[in-house]
């Protein structure tokens, strides 16, 4: 005598799996465990661009060097403070002439980006208003992050555990049973927020002017404080219900 086939809305379970939904001796509860905390910026990532623009490419180049060195060494004398330097894209255009049938070039414009992080937000205040300060330089930032390894991503995941586990046990108590053992914990990670720009400068000094003859005051930055969410599903077997 052969086993009758399955119909077809239902899934045939291999022999000795539990079902997904436990028994009426040891119910399944699953839930939801969810973490939001706040905490302060570790770090923060400025992006400068030097500019330059000749009638030849030479000069174009020798002034576009000049520049870029001038911000590297600038946010070199940092030390400590700068985690992280780095350069991004360069680029030299020929600008054509607008009229006339022939192409002829009239000017190079020349480009580079560097990217800073910094872990010291008062050295990031004066850095930003000296690297504005400087000849064609764009200074575009901050944007507050946290580091991948940050604490704050460990706290939030642990609380979202502990929330999953106290919420099953509120529903088992309210069904006059217990839980029993964890089945199954599912986690869909820590999501730091998007960075989000605080502050821009375009072409120079970003802040109150400088005063003459003096060096721009330091621009006062209020970090950005950083919301970090963790989410868990949790499955768990509870004993019999007292219903």
């Amino acid at each position: 005598m052969t086993d009758p086939a399955p119909l077809p809305h239902e899934t045939p379970q291999p022999y000795g799996t539990p079902l997904p939904y436990g028994t009426p001796d040891t119910p399944r509860l699953a839930v939801r465990g969810e973490a939001r905390i706040e905490v302060d910026p570790e770090i923060a990532r400025i992006t400068v661009t030097t500019s330059a623009r000749g009638t030849d490419r030479n000069t174009a180049l020798t002034d576009l060097t000049h520049r870029n060195n001038q911000a590297l060494t600038l946010i070199k004398s940092y030390g400590e403070a700068v985690e992280r330097l780095e350069t991004g894209t360069f680029s030299i255009t020929p600008q054509l002439t607008e009229k006339g049938r022939h192409e002829r070039i009239r000017a190079y414009h020349g480009r580079v980006t560097l990217t800073a992080t910094l872990n010291d937000f008062t050295a990031l205040g004066e850095l930003t208003t000296r690297l504005g300060d400087l000849d064609l330089t764009h200074v575009n930032g901050p944007w507050w992050s946290l580091r991948p390894d940050s604490p704050a991503h460990r706290t939030a995941r642990t609380h979202a555990v502990r929330e999953a586990v106290q919420r099953a046990r509120e529903y088992a108590e309210a069904l006059g049973a217990r839980l029993d053992a964890l089945v199954e914990l599912a986690d869909l990670g820590a999501e730091p927020p998007a960075p989000a720009p605080a502050m821009r400068s375009y072409g120079g000094f970003a802040g109150p002017p400088p005063e003459p003859g003096g060096a721009p005051p330091a621009l006062d930055l209020e970090p950005q404080r950083q919301t970090v969410h963790a989410h868990v599903n949790a499955r768990f077997t509870m004993t019999r219900p007292a219903l």
